[in-house]
């Protein structure tokens, strides 16, 4: 008789979650599953309910209705139990300013009740980890953005968690910073840590997350993996025009393409049979044209809108 296979119950498991501030929804009966070891990404324009449904996983903000269970805990009963065992990595640097870097990472552990002894080779590893052992002595406020960030990130592993939530992690950063910070938060994936990511790099979101969610308003558009969403929602190929575009070429363009954007002096012309339309542009006069393979942030544009969100 075959061996029944083990099933692995899910790090957070959300049912329904709602979250209300008077009569705005910011949280509309969301619902989600995030397996052990995922990256699993919340993306949304800005008042989408992000940072909000996180609040929530970290027991730091009720919910109104439905159900939730992160690390196999039910929330909010369990919220204490489950900060233990989470790391948080927040949208701003919140670090002590009193404190060298390597003192930010002993006191943040005292917060989870380990001895300075118990927590001393781990504080060394993080620092080498985030690439800081030369400013260990450092006090926070000479340190540059990005090592700030990449100290954020240590603190948040001192409790050696589970599950390490990341709120917009590289915002601002330089690129060499965020592609040291990626490489390190796929090193904690591979070691098994679950990690749950907000962003606006849609590259970022690509690169990392197994497994995504597109919200917007408080509520889910679709998920899936980075690929799945674009497949469901895009043409394959992208090719775009930066100038003055007249009325009768878009109108060519729109008979030959199956999704066409105007914003501004830029035309978007989504396909799927790019090499008819690169030939009729050709010999366009005054058109910057550019060909690309289509990707996460047309996804993302296509389910919210190109409008500015405040």
């Amino acid at each position: 008789m075959p061996k029944n296979p083990v099933v692995t119950p899910p790090v957070i498991e959300a049912r329904q979650l709602c979250k209300r501030f008077g009569a705005l929804r910011a949280v509309d009966e969301i619902s989600f599953s995030i397996a052990p070891g995922q990256c699993f990404g919340f993306l949304g324009p800005n008042g989408a309910g992000k940072t909000t449904t996180l609040s929530m996983l970290m027991g730091l903000a009720s919910f109104d209705g439905g159900s939730l269970q992160v690390l196999g805990q039910t929330m909010p009963q369990a919220a204490r139990e489950v900060r233990a065992r989470v790391g948080l990595v927040p949208q701003a640097d919140n670090l002590d300013p009193d404190f060298t870097v390597r003192e930010n990472l002993f006191m943040y552990a005292r917060f989870f009740g380990l001895k300075r002894r118990a927590v001393a080779d781990r504080v060394e590893a993080l620092l080498a980890f985030a690439e800081l052992t030369a400013k260990a002595e450092a006090k926070v406020e000479t340190l540059s953005g990005g090592m700030k960030r990449r100290l954020t990130i240590a603190r948040a592993l001192v409790n050696d968690p589970e599950l390490v939530i990341l709120d917009e992690p590289t915002t601002g950063l330089d690129p060499q910073v965020r592609h040291l910070i990626w490489s390190r938060l796929a090193e904690l994936r591979s070691r098994g840590v679950s990690l749950i990511l907000t962003t606006h790099y849609m590259e970022e979101a690509e690169r990392l997350c197994d497994r995504l969610v597109i919200m917007d308003q408080g509520r889910i558009l679709d998920e899936g993996t980075p690929t799945e969403l674009i497949h469901r929602h895009v043409e394959s190929d992208v090719i775009e025009l930066r100038g003055r575009v007249s009325e009768a070429l878009y109108t060519t363009l729109r008979s030959m393409c199956a999704h066409i954007e105007r914003q501004g002096l830029a035309v978007y012309v989504y396909t799927h049979a790019a090499a008819p339309i690169l030939e009729f542009l050709g010999d366009a006069e005054q058109l910057t044209v550019t060909h690309r393979r289509a990707g996460l942030e047309d996804v993302f544009l296509r389910l919210t809108g190109r409008g500015l969100r405040e």
